[in-house]
């Protein structure tokens, strides 16, 4: 509605401000899917800005905001998983098991829904189109555009260092992605020189920037007061390139040292793998297997630690790190060029060997008995989400690169 009175001039008194957001007004698709969290902060500034949004999502999913049009459009097998949240994993097949069966064949079913993307696409007539991911969301756009078509793809943590070269297929369709689009983001600067390795022609538009979009500083915040308990939080969840083996085990000669060290894991609850390692480390009484909670939630978790860890052996610029350093935790993670791009070893965080136990331990240990470190942490961390994560600067950054890359295309 507001958009038609603003075309007609109905309210004089405010058309400049309102001619502007005409101006900057645009039909964006996004491909993506719909249940991811990273993916609805996203697309929903969008939607508040004014701009008319559609979503074509590989999964079914609800979103809690309204889309000017919505469509399932099934890719890699998606259709099997309806009623799973992203990363929520099948008890009955092994961790990475139904990773490795998408990576071989997941590929071979794109063609035959590209067609259904397409078929949307050529109805909505979008100005921007932009994948939320290169597996499977971009391969998918890519296959589905024609030459005229502005295709934007995201770039998360492990597409390039994980996925890529898992399977002949996956790289094939990697390469194909990154030739066909007009532009890219990534969630660090790493993963813009491993694009151009992959095929993608440095010289067209680039931005880096958070892959939810930025930190809610309204949400995650320090608490009032330091946390005096010795809590470690691990929010990373159950997924194929995070080391939980690794971590688990460090568990015991964490305990060893501070015996009354608390260790809280986020999205495991029930989980069988994490219950037979408590088990057969016998570490019942420090771990704590959480279920899946809100936003809001997530950050008074955060706020009860004193550590956030990150035992990750493939990763872009991990959205939960960035949310537990705001929130004031020491961040602990596995020692990745792309986590060095937000952490300084010894200064505002520590990094260790994510597939070494002992090497989890010791930077847990050194962090849990140093508290002039955490101190300068927390006030280093502060700045740099400030500086380089907040969330509505940021997701400007990427509406001025929407109108900017458009434009240059449309000249």
């Amino acid at each position: 509605m507001e958009r038609k009175i603003c075309r007609f001039c109905a309210e004089a008194k405010d058309f400049g401000l309102r001619a502007v957001s005409i101006i900057h007004s645009m039909k964006i698709l996004f491909v993506a899917d719909a249940r991811s969290p990273i993916s609805q902060n996203w697309i929903r500034y969008f939607v508040q800005r004014g701009d008319e949004v559609y979503l074509a999502s590989t999964f079914q999913g609800e979103i809690g905001f309204p889309l000017a049009g919505f469509e399932f459009t099934p890719a890699a097998f998606s259709a099997l998983k309806k009623n799973q949240r992203p990363n929520q994993r099948n008890a009955f097949l092994p961790a990475g098991f139904r990773a490795r069966v998408r990576q071989w064949l997941g590929p071979l079913t794109l063609s035959r829904s590209a067609l259904k993307l397409r078929a949307f696409i050529n109805q909505i007539q979008p100005d921007v189109i932009h994948a939320l991911r290169i597996p499977y969301e971009g391969m998918l756009a890519a296959n589905a555009i024609t030459n005229r078509q502005f295709l934007l793809t995201s770039v998360w943590g492990n597409d390039f260092t994980l996925h890529a070269p898992s399977t002949p297929l996956m790289g094939y369709y990697t390469r194909k992605t990154l030739r066909n689009i007009s532009a890219l983001h990534a969630d660090c600067a790493r993963d813009i020189k491993l694009a151009a390795q992959w095929g993608f022609d440095a010289s067209k538009p680039t931005l880096v920037t958070p892959g939810n979009g930025g930190i809610r500083a309204d949400v995650f915040y320090p608490p009032a007061e330091p946390v005096r308990e010795p809590i470690i939080l691990n929010p990373r969840g159950f997924r194929a390139y995070v080391r939980n083996d690794s971590f688990f085990k460090a568990i015991p000669l964490i305990l060893q040292k501070v015996p009354h060290a608390k260790f809280i894991f986020a999205s495991m609850q029930g989980e069988p793998q994490a219950l037979q390692w408590i088990k057969q480390l016998r570490i019942e009484h420090a771990v704590t297997l959480n279920p899946p909670v809100s936003h809001t939630q997530m950050a008074e978790m955060f706020r009860a630690a004193q550590i956030v860890a990150s035992p990750s052996v493939h990763d872009g610029t991990p959205n939960s790190l960035l949310e537990g350093m705001a929130c004031g935790c020491f961040p602990v993670a596995g020692d990745l060029e792309s986590i060095r791009e937000w952490i300084r070893h010894g200064e505002n965080g520590l990094l260790f060997d994510s597939k070494n136990p002992q090497s989890i331990a010791n930077s847990i240990l050194l962090a849990l008995k140093n508290k002039d470190l955490r101190r300068k942490a927390a006030g280093l961390n502060a700045e740099l989400i400030s500086e380089r994560a907040e969330y509505g600067a940021n997701m400007k950054r990427v509406a001025d690169f929407y109108q900017r890359v458009t434009s240059r295309l449309a000249d």
